[in-house]
C-alpha cells in the first residue's frame, strides 16, 4: 500500500510542529510563575512572622509561669528566702538550676525550667528582665530579683504592638 506524496509531506509537517514549545509561549509561562512567586513570597513573609510570634509567646509564657511558681513555692515556705526578700528567683539560671526545698528529707531541688528558651527574635537566651522594684516598663534591670521578662527585639508585631512590651 502505498501513500500518496502530498498526503506525507503533511504528516511530516505536522509532526515537526508538534516537537515542542515556542518561544513565546515559554515567555508567557515564566510570566504566569513569576507572578504566582511574587504573590506568593509576601504571604510566606507574614507566615513566618506569626510563626516567630507565636514562638516568642511561648517562650514569654513558659518563663512567666515558671517565675510564678517560684514565687508561690516561696510563699508556701518551700523554698527558703532571705530576710526582706520578695519570693522572685535571683536569676533566670536559678530557674534552671534548682533550689532546695525546705524540710525535704533526700535534699530534692525543684527545677522548674530544663533550659531557658531560646528568643526567637534575636535568636538568643538574653532575654530582657525587670525585679520586683523596678518600673513596669523599665528596660533595664536592678538586679535584685527576676519579676519579668521581655524581649530585648526592637521590632513591631503584626498587630502594631511593640514586641518588648509583651
Amino acid at each position: 500500500m502505498m501513500i500518496r506524496p502530498d498526503i506525507e509531506r503533511d504528516i511530516g509537517r505536522h509532526k515537526s510542529r508538534q516537537k515542542g514549545l515556542t518561544l513565546v509561549e515559554l515567555i508567557v509561562a515564566a510570566a504566569i510563575l513569576m507572578i504566582l512567586a511574587s504573590a506568593a513570597l509576601p504571604i510566606a513573609r507574614i507566615q513566618l512572622k506569626r510563626d516567630q510570634e507565636r514562638w516568642l509567646r511561648g517562650a514569654l509564657r513558659e518563663v512567666r509561669t515558671a517565675i510564678d511558681r517560684y514565687k508561690d513555692a516561696a510563699d508556701q515556705g518551700m523554698i527558703e528566702l532571705e530576710l526582706g526578700a520578695e519570693g522572685y528567683p535571683p536569676d533566670l539560671e536559678t530557674l534552671v538550676e534548682g533550689v532546695d526545698l525546705v524540710n525535704s528529707p533526700e535534699e530534692k531541688k525543684l527545677r522548674l525550667l530544663r533550659r531557658i528558651p531560646r528568643d526567637p527574635m534575636t535568636k538568643s537566651t538574653d532575654w530582657g528582665m525587670r525585679s520586683y522594684q523596678d518600673d513596669t516598663d523599665a528596660t533595664y534591670w536592678g538586679g535584685e530579683n527576676v519579676f519579668d521578662i521581655y524581649t530585648k527585639y526592637d521590632g513591631t508585631a503584626l498587630d502594631g504592638s511593640n514586641y518588648s512590651d509583651w
